[in-house]
């Protein structure tokens, strides 16, 4: 393409364009930047709407859906090791799969720009470690419990 004559090249017409800057009744703006509110759509068009009752709805499935990543994230059949069996491995890969589905779900929430949503993502994210990969709730292995039973050690390593 010649580019010294681009600039004898007319404007193309608003018509020719394939975007147009005009907006139907029914279509909602997208945003770009974070916003509070009840008035938005997440993940699904026209889902929550502009009902409170769904909106709140929505925040909940966003939490629990965070919560469930979390809990698959640290699923024990995710850290069986040294096990050759392809059921095994079938199911390490599904479990795998499912809480990277649901962790792109909910990043596709918060890309909905909502405070609420996002607020509530990071809480379900938070919540689902402390309760499932912190050691919180979880039971000293046999090596801990022998490793606590032993007095300290002086350092050396006789």
């Amino acid at each position: 393409m010649d580019h010294d004559h681009m600039h004898d090249m007319p404007p193309p017409s608003p018509s020719s364009s394939s975007m147009s800057n005009h907006t139907t009744p029914h279509m909602m703006m997208m945003h770009m930047t974070f916003f509070w509110g009840k008035n938005t759509e997440v993940l699904f068009s026209g889902w929550p709407g502009t009902s409170s009752g769904m909106y709140a709805l929505c925040l909940i499935v966003i939490f629990l859906l965070a919560v469930i990543a979390e809990w698959l994230a640290h699923s024990p059949i995710l850290r069986v090791s040294g096990s050759t069996n392809r059921a095994a491995g079938l199911a390490q890969t599904a479990v795998y799969t499912l809480k990277t589905g649901l962790s792109y779900l909910v990043m596709l929430a918060v890309m909905s720009f909502n405070a609420g949503v996002f607020i509530v993502a990071i809480a379900g994210y938070g919540v689902g470690f402390f309760l499932f990969g912190s050691t919180t709730f979880k039971k000293p292995s046999d090596d801990q419990k022998t490793a606590e039973l032993l007095p300290p050690s002086s350092g050396c390593v006789c």
